[in-house]
Formats: structure tokens, sequence, C-alpha cells
């Protein structure tokens, strides 16, 4: 003989019965996900499918109607039917998923419907959805999913009307990247090791990011240039900043008036020292763009 029910505030612990009610469910839910109503980021998530004129299939999806989740199989689907349109006319159709409540024997149902909307032969308007207050005691409700748009005979468009809720995982990582953009630094010339008494910085947006460093600069120096010499007294770069491996640098080089560009060999080395060669004499003004990972 099964145990009578327990009445108990505690749903998550043993009551030596059954003692867990729809509205305690329903209560904690909205807790967890809010009080409107969402589709899960799980499956196919409610993707609509256009088949006919007449028929538009919705695949499978986690719905949370105001707490009561709503599951429909993995790779199920339900095709929906669509009233005819009419020719020369507009009509937008809404289709939703319906949660009915039996007054007399509290039975709780989920099932998909269409509201149909008024032919017009001008702008089409969304049909009246009706709602509720399920957490009141309310015995429909209808979740918005889609708007069925018909243009004459055919169906034209069939636009998403719920909100999708992202996933822990999602959003835990999401809010790990927004996390490194706060975290961001910005890294003047002096802390990446430029040589100041020889080279000057006139342009610098160089910054870390989490261990990415992204050094941009334009520097000049107005010491003699050699062509094809190598230089490295330019950077010598801290060791907090330094790349894990040798990491090729882009470097263009251009006289004082900006112009005759040259591309320059340069790499970044995992020792600290950022080298370039610099082909012409005349070009004396680099500018540098470089992103590599450090310790």
């Amino acid at each position: 003989m099964a145990n009578e029910f327990v009445e108990t505030t505690l749903v998550d612990g043993f009551a030596d019965g059954p003692h867990i009610t729809e509205k305690q469910v329903g209560l904690a839910n909205q807790g967890l996900y809010g009080p409107d109503d969402y589709v899960l980021s799980s499956g196919r998530k409610s993707e609509a499918q256009v088949l006919t004129n007449n028929s538009i299939r919705i695949f499978d999806a986690v719905y949370v109607i105001q707490g009561r989740r709503d599951v429909i199989a993995a790779n199920d689907y339900t095709d929906v039917g669509i009233d005819n349109g009419a020719q020369g006319m507009n009509r937008n159709d809404i289709i939703v998923r319906r949660y009915t409540k039996d007054n007399s024997s509290e039975i709780e149902k989920t099932e998909y419907a269409v509201i149909k909307g008024t032919p017009t032969s001008g702008t089409a308007s969304d049909p009246s959805v009706p709602t509720g207050d399920i957490r009141g005691g309310a015995l429909l409700h209808n979740m918005k999913l889609y708007r069925v748009k018909l243009n004459g005979l055919n169906i034209v468009a069939v636009e998403p009307l719920f909100k999708v809720l992202l996933d822990m995982s999602t959003i835990n990582k999401d809010l790990s990247e927004l996390q490194l953009y706060h975290d961001k630094k910005t890294l003047t010339p002096t802390d990446l090791g430029l040589n100041t008494g020889i080279w000057k910085a006139i342009v610098n947006n160089s910054y870390k990011i989490g261990n990415t460093i992204h050094l941009n600069m334009e520097i000049y120096t107005t010491s003699i240039i050699v062509a094809n010499n190598v230089y490295n007294n330019a950077f010598t770069i801290p060791s907090q900043y330094r790349p894990l491996i040798d990491t090729a640098v882009n470097v263009t080089a251009s006289d004082g008036a900006y112009k005759n560009p040259v591309a320059c060999t340069s790499l970044a080395k995992s020792n600290g020292n950022l080298f370039f060669c610099i082909p012409k004499a005349t070009n004396n003004y680099l500018f540098i763009d470089a992103e590599w990972e450090c310790a």
C-alpha cells in the first residue's frame, strides 16, 4: 500500500512518502529560470520547418512555461496545421504552446495550438493571445512560439517569438570572457621594455588580457639607420610579458613623411629580445603589431 501524501515545505528532503506538489516545483523553477516563458538550450530548441503552406513542423524542445517544465523528447516533432490563406489577403497566425488545467480534476496539460489572425488586404496584425498567471491558479496560458505570416496562399515568414535561456556552461564561459575583458591592462612602452633612450613612441595601443599580450605601437628614432642592419636594442621585454615561444612580429617601416613603406623582418623572442631588420636607411618610423601568449 502506497504511503499517504505528506504535507511539507522541504521539497528536497526525505518525508517517508510522496510530498512534492506541482505548485512547489513550479515556484522553485521560477526562482531558477525566471517567471516568464522560455525555451532552454537543449536539442533543437523548438526549431520550425515549413513543410507546406498548410503545415509547419516543430522540433524537440524543453519549454519552461511560468515554471512548468514541458519536455519534448529528442528527435521528436509535431506537425502543426495552418488554415488556408486567401488570394490577395494577408494574415498573421500565432503558434503557441498552450497550458491548460482542468478545474475539477486539476490535471495540467500542454499542446501546440494556432491562434488564427484576421485576413486583411493591408498590413496584417497579430491576433490577441490569451495569457494567464499559472502561479495564481490560471486555467489557461499561451506561450507564444511563432508568428506565421501569410501573403495570399503562401507562408512567407515564420518568425520566432520566444526567448532561449543559455545553459550554465555557456553562461560561465561568457562571464569568464567578460571578466577577462574587464581585467584588460593597458601596457605603456616602458612596460614592454622600449629603449626610450633611442626610440620614442608616437602611438601606443598595447594591452594585456588574460595571458595574451597585444603590442600595437608606432615608434621612431633620430639615430642614423643602417640599411639591412639587425636592431636588437629597441625592446627588452620584461619577464612577465615575454612570449612563451619565439613569435613573428609584423613591422612596417616608413620615412618621416609616412611614405615609401617597406616590410621588416622581426621576431619577439622568448628571452625578451624584440629585434627587427630595416631594409632602407631613410625609414626611421616603425609600425609594430604583434600578439603572443605570455607565462
